[in-house]
């Protein structure tokens, strides 16, 4: 089949599955659960595979390990399906409603985007929790994962899409493309794709935008930084960067760049420089921190650079606002943090660093969609339209409004035989 025709099938889908039910949904995500627990055995050899390919081909360390599915993994994203069932449906809520004139009421109801492009990189945990909250919040999908994991995409895709249609989904309402010529095709057809959900580089994201007609909720690269202030407890920092650096690099989450007040640096900077090397990461500094700790040096370059690897460069500001001042430069509008046992610099902090996820005395690592208790989620966005932050259910539905009357007509308003009250009420839509 060409891209065009499962574009077409997806929207058919699309229009049957946001009006099934939240037991059939919810029955289907059971489903995909108990599947992937009795395919594990396929998913683990399809996962070899692709992990023995990439070596040979000598792909890079942190795309290794975002590649590997294990049992862990496997276990993960059943927990996410377990928490995204139990998940308020997100389709069909009354989100306000106003009574115009007697008779005639107004309602702003939630429902289903469409059909969503998603493109993702080489993490087959992505597809299963993409493809869920997709199901979840009643929208068709077109999945683009990384050519990396393709043994292992096909056999999740296959196995989510065989569960989903024996518990009573509509076939046709998730489909997995597999070339870069795809995902080229996939960006004209506007017609069929109501969203398109790139996860990647700025660049990526940036062609993606300037190639389509299709509405584009960019999530881009992760420069995050950890900013340690003046008033920092030093035994309260110190984890939290080690953590936010190295719970897991190879994520958009994790933090590239530290920054450290001037009054801090000297008790700070020597203390994190062996937890954090104790750990593998490779120090970059500013002429400044290099006369404190021995760090290579760091250049421009790097206060712009996602490394995704045991890499961090560090840089010692003056004031709080010169920290505000290099975030809001550099960084992608992602996840940034500062420690501070002074509320009122956190405030000023949170305030004014114009990101998605702002956190105080936390890891970067918290802004993921299933730590914030959204199940899931489709990417980050950072976005300031629609979605931002961690998307996940609430990202993937729009709404519509549904007017209901006893024959009103605009003529006896417009000649004033009739006035509008526009009365706020407190009712659901009646579905």
């Amino acid at each position: 089949m060409k891209i065009e025709d499962f574009a077409k099938e997806a929207k058919t889908a699309s229009v049957l599955l946001a009006a099934t039910g939240t037991d059939v949904r919810n029955r289907a995500l059971a489903a995909v659960a108990k599947a992937l627990t009795a395919g594990k055995d396929e998913i683990l050899a399809a996962n070899r595979k692709d992990l023995e390919r990439s070596e040979k081909e000598r792909i890079a360390d942190p795309l290794l390990k975002r590649l590997k599915f294990d049992d862990a993994k496997i276990a993960d994203v059943i927990a996410g399906i377990e928490t995204l069932i139990g998940l308020p449906d997100p389709v069909g809520e009354t989100l306000a409603a106003t009574e115009l004139d007697k008779g005639l009421e107004l309602y702003k109801v939630s429902c289903p985007i469409g059909v969503v492009g998603i493109i993702f990189e080489s993490r087959p945990d992505a597809l299963v929790q993409i493809s869920t909250l997709c199901l979840k919040s009643g929208n068709s999908v077109l999945l683009k994962g990384g050519s990396e994991a393709l043994e292992t995409n096909r056999v999740l895709a296959e196995t989510i899409r065989r569960a989903t249609e024996n518990a009573g989904i509509p076939g046709g309402w998730l489909h997995l493309l597999e070339t870069r010529t795809e995902v080229v095709e996939m960006l004209k057809l506007e017609g069929y794709i109501d969203l398109i959900i790139p996860r990647g580089s700025n660049e990526f994201v940036r062609y993606i935008i300037d190639n389509s007609n299709i509405p584009v909720l960019g999530h881009a690269e992760g420069i995050c930084h950890c900013y340690i202030d003046r008033s920092a407890d030093i035994a309260m920092a110190v984890p939290i960067v080690v953590d936010s650096k190295t719970q897991y690099v190879a994520v958009c989450n994790a933090v590239e760049t530290l920054l450290v007040h001037k009054d801090a640096a000297r008790a700070f900077l020597p203390v994190a420089k062996e937890s954090l090397e104790s750990k593998n990461v490779e120090l970059l500094g500013c002429e400044r921190t290099r006369s404190i700790i021995d760090v290579s040096p760091a250049t421009e370059e790097d206060w712009k650079t996602e490394y995704l690897d045991y890499r961090l460069s560090v840089r010692v500001v003056d004031t709080l606002e010169e920290a505000i001042t290099h975030i809001n430069t550099y960084g992608s509008g992602h996840t940034d943090a500062i420690v501070a046992e002074d509320r009122a610099a956190a405030m000023k902090f949170m305030a004014l660093v114009d990101s998605a996820d702002v956190f105080w005395n936390c890891s970067t690592r918290f802004s993921d969609g299933y730590r914030y208790g959204l199940g899931a989620e489709v990417g980050i966005s950072t976005n300031k339209i629609h979605a931002r932050g961690p998307v996940g259910l609430e990202g993937l539905v729009i709404y519509k409004y549904l007017l209901m009357g006893h024959g009103q007509i605009v003529a006896d308003y417009a000649g004033g035989k009739k006035k509008f009250g526009h009365r706020k009420i407190n009712r659901h839509f009646p579905i």
